[in-house]
């Protein structure tokens, strides 16, 4: 860092904060440029998921954050519950900047769907198609959810098609995926009483430490009526698949409860309807009701996957309307975020 030339202010996102606010903290003193933290979480109550909250280096890191987080000129946190936290706790005072999807996080045209969809056709089974439907010509190219006819370029959605459920993790302690995977039981036994409901095709993206053992609890499970895989998906091919999905669904429970989950920011951005498991600040992003719903256990979210696809696929209903919601919400992106809440700051400051 002393090698770079002379900056104004020097931006570091926490965690991870140690060494780094402190390794950050000396190279602006010795640039006299300004250090500005932009608070996403707690460091240490990451280190307590693995450790517990008693350990003793979970209690040096708390005091390593208290202690440099006070030495920055200006403080940027995700919520509000957050700037509150590190005014109360802390005696640092920040400003709220929430995360914004990027750009290319947008509904994704029928056109591009179908060809994500035979793409990953190739390798994996769910996204193949069942069996042969009525189709727009016999040259039909299909793919699970649309078909595509040959000789006109034209796609449809495919008639009976399942319903795609979509959820990314970095599957890790702070998400307990054995919540959806036991809706996904009750929802399979809906429809074996007479729930007229669709198919499933769920979708869990990303790559992390517990992959492998929820893979094994899955490949346990014996589904007629859902389909479940585990890719990872090449960095161009997520923000498609989530413009894609009927339904996104989140486990995200923040270790300190004072963040929120980048996932349900993206899938929003996508005007992707969520479910998302219940914690203290979630509702600062997740508006029950509005743009998707809150649950609090297996049971919740099996229910509510039951209510949102009852007579799927239609123009009517709550699924419908949280994505009309969304839509109509024209939320702000990224970069003007940027521009409405860092760039004051900073210029009120100069």
């Amino acid at each position: 860092m002393l090698k770079i030339d002379q900056p104004s202010y020097i931006l570091l996102q926490n965690p991870p904060g140690l060494p780094s606010i402190a390794v950050a903290w000396v190279a602006c003193l010795f640039w006299r440029s300004k250090l500005i933290i932009d608070w996403h979480n707690y460091g240490y109550t990451i280190m307590s998921l693995s450790h517990g909250r008693n350990h003793p280096l979970v209690q040096i890191a708390k005091w390593y954050e208290k202690l440099f987080g006070r030495l920055s000129d200006y403080n940027l946190c995700v919520t509000n519950a957050m700037k509150e936290d590190l005014w109360v706790n802390c005696n640092i005072k920040a400003v709220t900047l929430y995360d914004k999807p990027a750009s290319y996080f947008k509904e994704t045209p029928l056109e591009l769907q179908h060809h994500l969809y035979m793409k990953l056709a190739k390798d994996y089974e769910p996204f193949k198609p069942r069996y042969v439907t009525e189709s727009v010509s016999s040259d039909a190219e299909r793919s699970a959810f649309t078909e595509m006819d040959e000789k006109n370029g034209h796609v449809i959605k495919t008639r009976g098609r399942p319903a795609l459920v979509i959820s990314s993790t970095s599957w890790t302690e702070d998400e307990d995926f054995s919540v959806l995977l036991k809706a996904l039981e009750d929802y399979e036994r809906y429809i074996n009483e007479g729930v007229k409901l669709p198919s499933l095709v769920c979708v869990i993206t990303g790559k992390g430490p517990l992959k492998d053992y929820y893979n094994g609890l899955i490949s346990k499970l014996c589904f007629k009526h859902i389909q479940i895989c585990t890719p990872w998906l090449e960095a161009e091919d997520y923000p498609l698949l989530l413009g894609s999905a009927d339904l996104g669904v989140c486990l995200h429970k923040s270790s300190s409860g004072l963040d929120l989950p980048m996932k349900v920011v993206d899938m929003f951005g996508c005007c992707l309807p969520v479910c998302a498991i219940y914690f203290d600040c979630l509702h600062e992003l997740v508006k029950h009701n509005e743009n998707g719903l809150i649950f609090r256990d297996s049971n919740e979210l099996a229910e509510q996957l039951k209510m949102l696809f009852l007579g799927f696929p239609t123009l009517e209903g709550k699924l419908h309307n949280f994505r009309k919601n969304l839509r109509a919400s024209k939320q702000l992106r990224w970069d003007e975020s940027w521009d409405q809440t860092v760039l004051p700051l900073l210029g009120q400051n100069e």
